[in-house]
């Protein structure tokens, strides 16, 4: 039964007395007044609580009989009373009374009801303490309450909220885990009946709840926010549009003043959606509200909530509230950094408890990886890479695809967190394949990723990737047989590039091992100003090997000084460098020297860990003797087909040959380690295997290991022996010159070895079976080189009577006519590959020799030369196809630079057989350019070549092809960074200053332009203007720091040439104003470029005296060779709508060849202006943009096709089938410029074909020379009838071809824009049905 909230009647409200106006009491007790004492008091109030307790709702006469003692109870005597068990014998009364007499109560005012109820409800504080001996009554006094309900007679009372809100209070109060479920219980029907029976829950009541759920409270009482949530629970149909109100008065209306919890908004939200999700139905879309606040921090509170709402593990808030949910996605790019940075940090927990949301999340993830924030760019790996190693599932490719981005991001610590995120994820799903082989494939790109960043310039980036190599790919501390097993298929299963990358830093680790081996004998020799200095050298080198080199160098210094006093730690350091350390024996000095340097006092110590890094990189912590003898044995079951290569992931050929080449690498960083007769067994195994590889890499270690064969292993000696004499006489090139320079390195009496080779090739080499010549020229050639004194007399006549007049001058065979610039290696023709390795025995044989006592080098460099102005058709019979023709050319020039790099050689190559051999880097075929800047920049950067041909990089200028323009720029760099450092690290190199300082390339590279066969008139804006393109390639690398007023010094060197004269044509005036012009236009580009060059020079220059003669001494040259018109052009004027690149391997000045006339006729024709407006203004970037046709169009040879007009008069022709499919890009079709290019565009993607035209042609108009000059038509014949198809159709010069477009001029087209052929008149009409193809698409 409980109390009905209705009005009481009236007869209730009056009270009822006895007959006689006393109260009545139970039989049994006496009157209770504050007459008796306190003990009598409750004992009698005992017996009153007794008799209600016992009376039920029907005893009327009982009821009746006791109202007045239920009155009595009422009175301020009771309720007031100091003794706490009267009071609770008095509430747990006034309780009965209130069951008894419902539903309506003895007591009609409404002042002494709410007496009463706050009374009861301060007696229920006594529920506190369940281990006191009244907690039963207090208990008792609880569930009266909670089952009569008796606190909903206040919902008539005005002030009820007050009871309401103190009985919460108290309840939450008092409610601790000492109390049972019953308890609890009770609260909640307590509670709950007054939360759903009333009319609403006041903001003040609603706070006595939610206050419960607050971090702090939650905390000091748990029982409170255990109660207060199963209250929430139980009456959130009634409660959620109070929640709702007071939510909205806060967050939107923004009246935080309505409840002291207005700044625990977002914790109670977060509270309240784990509790019931639909306690806050109304109230997300308010946060969708505070979403877009203006207030940064204020999105960044409402971010940080949603956050704990969309990632907690049992949410589903993002499928029920998209809205809500693309809202809080765009927080991802927030202007506010923090709300970004807390946007990206959910990613995780959202990533693995939500991988249905990965999708939506990816995209956001992936601009926040690029975000300019580098700690935003930092968590987006962090929050990836622990989702990854939870679960590789929870994250798809492109997730893993933003962390392999940031492996190259500019800073060091997001770099440096992507590559140890990758690595770890590698070592767990690949190494230790914990979640099978899908996932193991998944990341396989891992590891070749990490090894390619050794290819960074940062010393940090490559000491990570050591460390990386050392403790996730081929972990360190594995048993030797793993450890040899992880390397062996790791290496197999690597690309080509990152087998590069773990070579190098093989190679790099053994380098600075010999660093400090030879610091370590600088130390035992006696002390004088030459060992400090060398010592100092060295110590300057080991630090640049280590991070922060600058800190380093300190660093290295103390501890050079301390190996100088502990002799017993120079020793340790010895052995843990010595080529017999085992890698146990390196983990034990490590730790030793480690102790020593250590200091106890001192926890952080920045010396000891650069010492640390230093003995990291040293020690040898995976290969030794031990390790190879593991490797021989894994190669051995492969080639026996017993080996696990195919559960790894390789075939069994793959895994031989890849662990031969591994063997190969290691033979040079760990040679000791081979020395055993087990494993050169294995390698004479490989020797006798088919694949040529294997066999070649067999003999490479025998070559590099096999120093102590003779002495020590006569056995293998025996047998090795026949083996590299088969192998030089009858194996593959590569095969044969590892034969004939493994015979030189290991054998005593290598003499008598040679010879046994030499003579029965010499005797037996024949021209007329070219397939068999291939091998013998390879081993003649070594032979020749590697024992000069005894082979290079019997070899002059083999050259002679051979080499020369039978092999290269002539041409037994016809080559394919099939127009291609360049074929595959195996598409070469037999005889073409003999004539290459021809003139490299030509090469080696005088490298040999090292001297030019009998000329023989002058012919040869006289040959070379021929063989480059002949295009690479020696014989001039044309019977050799073009791509022959490329490859001949290759080798000539190639043999020119490789000569020049012995000092005896470049002191007889003339200037005219330099500039030859410089134009092959502007050939037509895209392979050559390639491969000669690469040989170039290799010979350069170990300065092995003479400075003046770094000048030939300013001719990639001219590259039509960007990818070969920024490759020469990075030569450039690097040749100019080598050799500066060079001179800083060697104090001896300022005596040669002349051939290692890069400043003076200049006056090279101005003779070499002035020299230029494209330079014909020296006051023609469009070939100035190519000159200036040259000039600024490589004066604005060189001009990127003035370093020690480098700028004056230039511009020094471009004023004194003017004072000389062309050594090469001193008496030709034409000759020497092309050369003053071209220094014009140097200081041009120089005082327009810096304005520090007009300060004195450092020092007076030196030229070179065989490019400029001796300054006369009365001689003075002021006159200035371009005008201010020309000079203003050159640097502001309108852009260059001409192609730059014209002849390539261009003719010098020759006798009996035509002269260079330019052409003047009036350009007729539909011609279609495709370059986009230049800007010349901003520097060489004219260069990039004039070529831009060519960079989006096709490709080189094989890739950029261009095309040629042919017109019959007449017709309509087909383009696509009168096509010449040239070498270069499609770029221009200059037929009659100043390069004489003819082009053709193609669709792109075809090959560089030249295919005779389908139409006949007609045939009338001046004869064409019988053999035009290398790079360039005649004048004549572009100013005669155009329809002559069999020249239009030969591209007679070689890659200098700029992506141009036509552009009309009034008086006809400038030389060096592309033109179409010159129609006469009644071949005008023809023009426009001719079909011209736009080179930019």
């Amino acid at each position: 039964m409980d109390f009905a909230a209705q009005p009481k009647p009236a007869a209730a409200l009056c009270g009822v007395v006895s007959a006689d106006g006393k109260i009545a009491y139970p039989p049994g007790v006496k009157e209770i007044t504050d007459k008796i004492t306190t003990d009598e008091m409750i004992k009698r109030l005992k017996m009153v609580v007794k008799t209600f307790m016992d009376m039920d709702q029907d005893s009327e006469d009982e009821k009746q009989q006791y109202l007045p003692l239920a009155l009595h109870l009422a009175s301020e005597f009771f309720l007031r009373n100091p003794n706490k068990d009267v009071r609770l014998l008095v509430a747990c009364c006034l309780a009965d009374i209130f069951r008894i007499y419902a539903p309506e109560a003895p007591y009609t005012s409404h002042d002494k009801l709410k007496d009463i109820f706050l009374f009861i409800t301060r007696q229920l504080k006594g529920l506190e303490d369940t281990k006191s001996p009244q907690f039963n009554r207090y208990f008792y006094l609880l569930e009266n309450l909670a089952w009569v309900k008796s606190y909903n007679i206040c919902f008539e009372l005005e002030d009820c909220n007050e009871i309401f809100i103190q009985l919460f209070r108290t309840l939450f109060s008092v409610i601790n885990n000492s109390h049972n479920k019953k308890v609890q219980m009770h609260m909640l029907d307590l509670m709950s009946s007054i939360i759903m029976e009333g009319d609403g829950v006041t903001q003040e009541l609603l706070d006595s709840i939610l206050i419960n759920l607050i971090p702090a409270h939650k905390n000091l009482n748990k029982q409170s926010f255990d109660l207060a949530k199963v209250l929430l629970k139980r009456t959130v149909q009634t409660i959620e549009a109070c929640i709702a109100n007071f939510f909205n008065q806060v967050l939107v209306l923004g009246r935080s003043s309505v409840s002291d919890l207005s700044e625990h908004v977002f914790d109670l939200i977060q509270e309240l959606f784990a509790i019931d999700p639909q306690l806050l139905l109304s109230v997300m879309p308010q946060l969708e509200f505070k979403l877009k606040s203006n207030d940064g921090e204020e999105r960044l509170a409402v971010v940080r909530l949603l956050a704990k709402l969309f990632g907690s593990k049992d949410s589903d808030l993002a499928t029920q509230n998209r809205p809500l949910w693309q809202c809080f996605l765009g927080r991802f790019n927030d202007i506010h950094v923090p709300v970004r940075l807390e946007s990206v940090k959910f990613a995780s927990h959202c990533l693995m408890n939500h991988p249905d949301l990965a999708k939506d999340l990816t995209e956001y993830l992936k601009v926040r990886s690029h975000d300019p924030e580098e700690a935003i760019r930092h968590d987006v790996i962090v929050t990836i890479i622990t989702a990854a190693k939870r679960d590789l599932a929870l994250v798809n490719d492109q997730l893993l695809g933003f962390v392999r981005e940031r492996t190259l991001d500019k800073r060091w610590r997001v770099r440096k967190e992507a590559m140890m995120g990758l690595a770890q994820l590698y070592k767990k799903y690949c190494l230790h394949g914990e979640a099978g082989k899908e996932a193991a494939e998944k990341v396989s790109w891992i590891k070749d990723k990490l090894l390619h960043i050794y290819y960074q310039n940062s010393i940090d980036d490559k000491l990570l990737v050591e460390k990386i190599f050392a403790q996730y790919l081929v972990p360190h501390n594995l048993e030797t047989e793993e450890r040899m097993k992880c390397l062996y298929y790791l290496y197999a299963s690597l690309d080509p590039n990152a087998v590069k990358a773990l070579n190098e830093m093989w190679k790099c680790q053994n380098m600075l091992r010999s660093h400090v081996r030879e610091l370590l004998d600088l130390h035992k020799q006696p002390t004088s100003e030459a060992n400090c200095s060398a010592m100092f050298g060295k110590l300057m080198t080991i630090a640049k090997n280590l991070p922060d080199p600058g800190k380093a160098q300190d660093f290295v210094k103390k501890f050079n000084q301390v190996l100088g006093d502990d002799e017993k730690l120079r020793s340790q350091l010895e052995l843990l460098i010595s080529p017999t350390c085992s890698c146990k024996q390196a983990d034990v000095c490590v730790r030793e020297i480690a102790r020593k340097l250590a200091n106890p006092k001192q926890p952080t110590n920045p010396f000891l860990e650069m010492v640390k890094f230093l003995l990291e990189r040293i020690a040898p912590v995976h290969i030794d003797s031990e390790a190879i003898s593991a490797l021989v044995k894994l190669m051995n079951k492969s080639i026996e087909g017993t080996a696990d290569d195919e559960e790894e992931g390789v075939s069994p050929d793959t895994a031989i040959r890849s662990g031969l080449e591994l063997l190969k690498v290691l033979s040079f960083t760990h040679p000791t380690s081979f020395h055993s007769a087990e494993t050169y067994e294995s390698l004479l195994q490989c020797l006798r295997m088919e694949d040529d590889k294997v066999a070649e890499a067999a003999i490479q270690i025998f070559r590099n290991t096999g120093h102590k064969i003779e002495t020590d292993l006569p056995q293998i000696r025996s047998t090795l022996i026949p083996i590299l004499h088969q192998k030089a006489k009858r194996g593959t090139p590569h095969q044969a010159k590892q034969a004939v320079h493994c015979i030189h390195a290991i054998f005593t009496n290598k003499e008598v070895q040679l010879a046994q080779i030499f003579e029965p090739l010499s005797r037996s080499l024949n021209a007329d079976v070219p397939e068999q010549l291939i091998t013998p020229l390879v081993s003649l050639g070594h032979i020749s080189m590697l024992a000069p004194d005894q082979f290079a007399s019997p070899m002059k006549s083999v050259v002679a009577n051979f080499i020369v007049k039978d092999l290269l001058m002539n041409d037994r065979s016809t080559g394919e006519k099939n127009g291609k610039l360049w074929s595959p290696d195996e598409e070469v023709s037999p005889e073409v590959l003999a004539k290459v390795q021809a003139i490299k025995l030509l090469v080696r044989w005088l490298l040999g020799m090292k001297n030019n006592q009998s000329k023989s080098a002058n012919s040869t460099l006289r040959l070379l030369s021929a063989m480059l102005v002949s295009e690479g058709d020696l014989t001039e019979q044309k019977r050799i196809s073009k791509s022959d023709m490329s490859r001949l050319r290759l080798a000539a020039g190639s043999a020119i630079m490789k000569l020049a790099q012995e000092p005896c050689y470049h002191e007889i190559i003339t200037p005219e057989q330099f500039q030859l051999c410089a134009l092959v880097i502007n050939d037509e075929c895209y392979q050559v350019r390639q491969i000669f800047a690469q040989k170039l920049h290799k010979a350069l950067v170990k300065l092995l070549l003479p400075l003046e041909y770094m000048a030939i990089f300013a001719l990639c200028a001219k590259d039509p092809v960007k990818e070969r323009r920024a490759h020469a720029r990075q030569c450039l760099l690097k040749n100019i960074s080598i050799r500066r450092e060079y001179i800083k690290q060697n104090p001896m190199a300022t005596e040669k200053l002349l051939s290692l300082l890069p400043e003076y390339v200049v006056p090279y590279m101005i003779h070499l332009l002035a020299h230029d066969p494209d330079f014909t008139r020296s006051q023609d804006v469009d070939q100035l203007r190519d000159i200036k393109e040259c000039l600024w390639f490589m004066l604005e690398v060189l001009m990127t720091k003035n370093e020690n007023n480098s700028h004056a010094f230039m511009k020094k060197m471009a004023e004194n040439i003017k004072l000389t004269r062309d050594a090469q044509s001193p008496d030709e005036p034409k000759t020497n104003e092309k050369l003053y012009t071209v220094c014009d236009v140097a200081l041009c580009v120089i005082n327009s470029k810096s304005a520090m060059c007009n300060a004195d020079s450092p020092k007076e220059p030196v030229l070179p005296m065989k490019f400029f003669t001796q300054p006369e001494k009365d001689f003075c040259n002021d006159k200035n060779y371009i005008s201010e018109e020309t000079r203003v052009l050159l640097l502001t004027g309108k852009p260059k709508p001409a192609g730059v690149l014209g002849a390539v391997n261009k003719p010098l000045s020759a006798t009996g060849r035509k002269p260079y006339v330019r052409s003047t006729g009036t350009e007729t024709g539909s011609n279609i202006n495709v370059n986009s407006e230049l800007n010349p203004s901003t520097g060489n970037r004219s260069r990039e943009q004039s070529s831009e046709a060519a960079e989006t169009g096709g490709s080189e040879n094989e890739e950029n096709p261009v095309r040629i007009i042919s017109v019959t008069p007449g017709k309509n022709i087909d383009p696509v089938k009168n096509k010449e499919i040239n070498s270069d890009q499609a770029t221009q079709g200059n037929i009659s410029s100043d390069r004489g290019k003819k082009r053709t565009v193609t669709a792109a993607g075809a090959e560089n074909i030249q295919q005779k035209t389908d139409e006949k042609v007609d045939e009338s108009g001046p004869p064409a020379p019988s053999k035009p000059r290398r790079g360039r038509r005649p004048k004549s014949e572009s100013q005669g009838n155009p329809t002559k198809n069999d020249d239009v159709n030969k591209p007679n010069s070689k890659g200098r071809k700029r992506a141009a477009g036509s552009q009309e001029s009034p008086g006809g087209l400038e030389a060096g824009n592309a033109k179409a052929p010159k129609l006469q008149d009644g071949a005008k009409k023809a023009v426009p049905a001719e079909r011209q193809i736009d080179l930019q698409r």
